[in-house]
């Protein structure tokens, strides 16, 4: 079964330009009955090897800047750890909530993407301007990734667009080389931590990379603005179901006595 969702999770990611995180996660913890910090966990490790892939796939197309991803990942490597931890010190309903408003943010990114402008000329180079964009991505995207167990990309890549002039392809090839050291930090955490189910790994990891393959060659035969608002929907109810769990009888009790 994990391979399953491994696989579903690479060929919907590949189609529309998402790690897959939105997907396994989801499904680890409704499928599998992973709890949601092991399911956060378990979803960087595998996110790790597709940004290997990934990178090595746009690198062969020339479509990576290697300087921008090492600003990227620069301060993604030290937040991404913090991101780790502080997923781990939510209680699972609180953790499960973020995680909803998270696939709602996702959303409207995934729908404006195709909408996304550049602002400044790419041929350039990198100003000093620039160079700052790249450096606070970093920190935020690091922080979030290894929070909520996903590459990072969604928030990468519209801010390489729209903030630092480069182009879609550029900035997803970037993006995904800089996952590869942050995802891994943040992935080693939750590893310590014990946020990892490992024998979940032996499947997943094999479903992402073939589904990610699968999704990537099949874009080119699905009209993607339908893809899209399929796939948004389906990110909305999945958010909307986590933001409307019940709180667990402690949490409830306590919120009525503070009422």
């Amino acid at each position: 079964m994990s391979f399953l969702i491994g696989l579903l999770a690479g060929t919907f990611g590949g189609l529309v330009g998402l790690g897959g995180g939105v997907i396994m996660i989801p499904l680890m913890v409704g499928v599998l009955k992973i709890g949601q910090h092991k399911a956060h966990g378990t979803s960087l490790v595998a996110l790790v090897f597709t940004g290997i892939m990934g990178s090595i796939t746009y690198a062969v197309q020339g479509n990576i800047d290697i300087l921008a991803s090492l600003l990227l990942a620069s301060t993604a490597v030290f937040t991404a750890r913090f991101g780790a931890k502080f997923a781990d010190a939510l209680p699972e309903w609180k953790l499960g909530r973020y995680f909803g408003l998270f696939m709602l943010l996702i959303t409207v990114l995934l729908l404006l993407k195709p909408h996304l402008p550049q602002v400044v000329d790419s041929a350039m180079g990198l100003t000093w301007s620039k160079i700052l964009v790249l450096l606070l991505t970093g920190v935020f995207t690091g922080f979030l990734s290894g929070m909520m167990g996903v590459g990072g990309g969604t928030i990468m890549v519209p801010s390489m667009v729209l903030l630092a002039g480069f182009t879609q392809y550029t900035a997803q090839g970037s993006s995904l080389l800089a996952m590869v050291p942050a995802g891994g930090v943040g992935a080693f955490t939750h590893w310590r931590l014990g946020n990892v189910n490992k024998s979940t790994l032996t499947g997943l990891v094999p479903g992402i990379l073939i589904g990610t393959c699968m999704g990537g060659s099949l874009a080119h035969f699905i009209v993607e603005d339908y893809l899209r608002l399929i796939f948004a929907a389906v990110l909305v109810w999945t958010g909307a179901r986590y933001l409307k769990a019940p709180l667990p009888e402690p949490q409830k009790e306590e919120k009525e006595l503070k009422q």
